[in-house]
């Protein structure tokens, strides 16, 4: 088994899953078998209780896992499916450990965070690795994984540390992504923040066997060459990725800097130094999507559009949706409390701006969302989409608000809700699943990839699947 480690630098979000996922492609596109393992600091066991201003959206598993949006590009661009125990947080591991101490398996001893949290982390690292992620259900021969050096991350570095001993110099490698700012004072491109985030990961015993630079434009030849000297690696080993217009355009971005060929040296890889089949089609989605001339507008009417990550999933399935019919994605959020006649009372001008956009969209969806705020805003755009008979979808909440719609505006129940926003409702045509228990928030909502039984043949849902 190779591991790659990949390791963030000066800032959170500044692509560690992209650059990991892209990697991830370009290994497969050279007929290796991926798997992929993010790691996250928090105290959280999963991130189903965060809300989406946290950390973006909680991508769901098909094993119900509620996990970090990362994992969501790992499926996206490797074509594998993940579990929730391919998300590793500190509450876990903390858990873990703290059963076996009550189980009594240390004997007796202190349990400390060296050896025995490091340890945990290291096992599960392995194990994870072996667990099948294709549809072949052979083992995997890279594992890909990320983490960032936080000091709640302090465990999982000192982990690293150990582990790159344990798996040998020749299966384990470390890639760090720096940032490289350029002030519009000077219009320089500074190196500063990437020498003293290498010299910070040196000092916790990794040393980065790439370095990959994030930048908003291309960097400069003298910029690579400063880099290469202040951090002690070969100009060859700094990776430049600047901002590009979209995320497909990264994995073709790593191979014309020679990443194949880096990898094949350095962890002994069985493969040829010729691009693959696989890459040249990926090659070509990322032309397309930059030529594409037809415009396909959706309105998503949601709780938490301030941040486009809260949605990350949503918009990746209606971009890559537009990319088949070759149209180009105009996505429009709209704050579904905009929509609201409080609004109007309150900001007009929003209001009115709000309601522009929802008539301009060819198609409306509503999303998922918690809580009574923004629900009266969702039920008018849904109202609006089946009157003037617009395209729409409903996922999850928005869903439940269509049914809600629905039964007020064409039964002409007037009271029709769910029980989640109104216990009391003469028309519950929402009600709470057997399992979701309001005592605690974590882990207790029917989510991931189920069988659906249907007891006869003859109901409408059962004709309509």
């Amino acid at each position: 088994m190779k591991y790659i480690l990949v390791t963030g630098g000066v800032i959170s979000g500044i692509g560690k899953g992209i650059i990991a996922s892209s990697i991830g492609t370009i290994l497969k596109s050279c007929g290796l078998r991926v798997t992929a393992i993010k790691i996250d600091p928090y105290i959280n066991i999963d991130a189903g209780t965060f809300s989406p201003y946290e950390h973006g959206e909680v991508f769901v598993l098909n094993d119900g896992g509620e996990v970090d949006l990362d994992l969501g590009n790992y499926e996206r661009f490797l074509d594998i499916n993940l579990y929730k125990d391919n998300n590793i947080t500190t509450g876990k591991i903390y858990q873990h450990v703290i059963n076996k101490e009550r189980h009594g398996d240390y004997l007796g001893k202190t349990v400390q965070v060296v050896p025995h949290i490091t340890d945990a982390v290291q096992e599960w690292v392995m194990n994870q690795a072996k667990v099948p992620v294709d549809d072949d259900r052979r083992e995997p021969q890279i594992c890909l994984g990320g983490t960032i050096g936080d000091i709640e991350g302090m465990p999982f570095v000192e982990a690293f540390r150990q582990f790159q001993f344990k798996a040998k110099r020749e299966n384990f490698c470390n890639i760090h992504v720096s940032l490289v700012p350029q002030p519009n004072a000077t219009g320089e491109q500074k190196t500063k923040p990437t020498q003293n985030s290498v010299r910070a990961l040196r000092g916790l015993g990794l040393s980065p066997d790439l370095i990959v630079c994030r930048s908003a434009k291309p960097i400069e030849m003298a910029v690579k060459e400063k880099i290469s000297m202040f951090c002690h690696v070969e100009p060859e080993q700094v990776i430049f990725i600047h901002d590009v217009s979209s995320t497909y355009r990264v994995p073709i971005l790593l191979e014309e800097q020679g990443i194949t060929k880096y990898f094949k040296q350095r962890l002994n890889l069985p493969i040829n130094d010729q691009p693959s089949d696989l890459l040249m089609r990926w090659k070509k989605m990322a032309d397309r999507y930059e030529t594409l001339l037809k415009v396909c507008s959706i309105a998503l009417v949601g709780k938490y559009t301030r941040l486009s990550d809260c949605y990350a999933s949503v918009f990746k399935a209606l971009e890559h949706s537009a990319l088949a019919i070759n149209h180009k994605l105009d996505l429009m959020y709209i704050d579904s409390t905009e929509l609201e006649h409080s609004t109007e009372v309150e900001n007009s001008v929003k209001y009115h701006q709000a309601w522009q956009k929802l008539c301009k969209a060819d198609g409306i969806l509503v999303p998922g969302g918690f809580g009574i705020r923004g629900t009266e805003g969702k039920l008018q755009a849904i109202s609006w989409a089946r009157t003037k008979k617009k395209p729409f979808l409903g996922v999850c909440l928005g869903m439940q608000l269509a049914v809600v719609e629905f039964a007020r505006n064409c039964l002409n129940w007037e009271d029709a809700n769910s029980t989640e926003f109104d216990p009391d409702t003469k028309n519950p045509v929402v009600i709470d699943m057997p399992e979701h228990n309001p005592g605690d928030m974590g882990g207790t909502m029917r989510l991931g990839k189920r069988r659906t039984v249907f007891k006869t043949q003859n109901s409408v849902l059962s004709k309509l699947h």
